[in-house]
């Protein structure tokens, strides 16, 4: 395993390195009504609620995730403080908030629930026991500010349940767009969002928090990256779709038939704030002054990647926020901060709606039978 070292002097933590904007609760309300009516929409066509993002979810698994032994003390901070061993989900999916055919190629995110952990918790998330990371395909996030990122998901609003033959066709295009690009070492976070997307595999993607989060004593990014040899060698592994409308699906059923995946989860310390700001979600911290440095692997070993059985338990009983967690990895900066109120309606907004409601579970539904912290605890259901 390649470990780097951590930087020597990492900047620590302190309440005041935020920067608060007077509109921001206004900007974070309007934020969440937007992602709101994504949600609506979808629902007043199939009379079933689903994530105004990242709708579509492409594998569902049970994994374990094992923090390494003999961290510096830099790196051995909050759930990651000690050698353990614990059983996680992971949801991969696509941005989008309606169901699109998988030739409309988007941005993938990786969101990990990480179960039993001890620690206190942050507000709102006292009735779980997880940890959650929230992670996409990109290091930087795609809009420099809040309010820019209102404008961009009002336009994806407005799009929402409309023309997906015209999406396809603009999404070939941007690909082409975002391929150029690459070919000269440029790449637009704005191109792939629109749907310019390279068409790969998505088992060969590294995904990333893109925004920091406390790391106990500490700030940090992170990252989860392909360890394992058969996940390298689908990095940058052209996929074609064929009229095959969840083929990403499909290939990580055919993966996981056989094959366990293994990913580095890793940390990249903030030394700096004038070189690595919280507040500026699309800033990419110089990895020469601090690299991302491997804390922990995660396994998922061979199992059903995907059934509709396993959506009713995870796309619609579960929830993936950064603000489901402890405090010692507290989200930090304004995305973040406005990520907290639109992942409690959409949560609600679902729950409200569906035949299973949203709960947070206390085992692995994929290793045992499922039970929820509910069940055992009366604790908070949503609503």
């Amino acid at each position: 395993m390649n470990r780097f070292t951590p930087p020597a002097n990492p900047l620590r933590y302190r309440p005041d390195l935020e920067e608060i904007s007077p509109d921001e609760p206004q900007v974070a309300e309007a934020l969440t009504e937007t992602m709101l009516s994504i949600a609506y929409k979808t629902y007043a066509d199939s009379a079933h609620a689903i994530r105004s993002v990242h709708a579509k979810s492409h594998g569902l698994l049970g994994a374990t995730v094992e923090v390494l032994d003999n961290l510096p003390p830099q790196l051995a901070q909050g759930l990651f403080a000690e050698p353990a061993t614990y059983d996680a989900v992971i949801r991969l999916s696509t941005t989008p908030g309606d169901i699109l055919h998988d030739s409309v190629s988007a941005p993938r995110g990786m969101a990990l629930k990480i179960l039993d952990v001890e620690g206190e918790r942050l507000p709102g998330s006292e009735h779980s026991r997880s940890q959650d990371f929230v992670m996409v395909n990109g290091k930087v996030f795609n809009s420099p500010s809040g309010k820019a990122f209102l404008g961009n998901l009002k336009l994806l609003a407005a799009t929402t349940d409309r023309a997906e033959g015209l999406k396809k066709l603009i999404s070939k295009v941007l690909r082409g767009v975002e391929g150029a690009l690459e070919s000269v070492g440029k790449e637009s976070a704005p191109v792939k969002v629109l749907g310019g997307q390279p068409m790969t595999h998505m088992l060969g993607e590294s995904f990333f928090t893109q925004v920091p989060v406390r790391f106990g004593d500490y700030i940090a990014k992170l990252g989860a990256v392909p360890a394992s040899d058969n996940l390298k060698r689908l990095v940058d592994q052209t996929v074609k779709v064929d009229g095959d409308a969840d083929v990403h699906r499909h290939l990580l059923e055919e993966f996981f038939e056989t094959e366990t995946a293994v990913w580095h989860l890793k940390a990249q310390l903030c030394t700096s704030l004038d070189e690595m700001p919280i507040e500026d979600p699309m800033a990419l911290w110089d990895e020469e002054k601090s690299p991302y440095v491997t804390v922990a692997t995660i396994t998922a070993s061979p199992q059903t990647a995907w059934s509709q059985e396993r959506a009713e338990t995870v796309d619609d009983g579960m929830a993936f926020s950064p603000w489901n967690g402890i405090t010692a990895h507290q989200p930090l900066g304004q995305i973040m901060r406005m990520r907290r109120m639109a992942y409690e309606r959409s949560a609600k907004f679902r729950s409200e709606r569906n035949p299973i409601p949203v709960t947070e579970p206390a085992t692995c539904p994929f290793h045992q039978s499922p039970t929820s912290v509910v069940e055992e605890t009366g604790a908070r259901v949503f609503p």
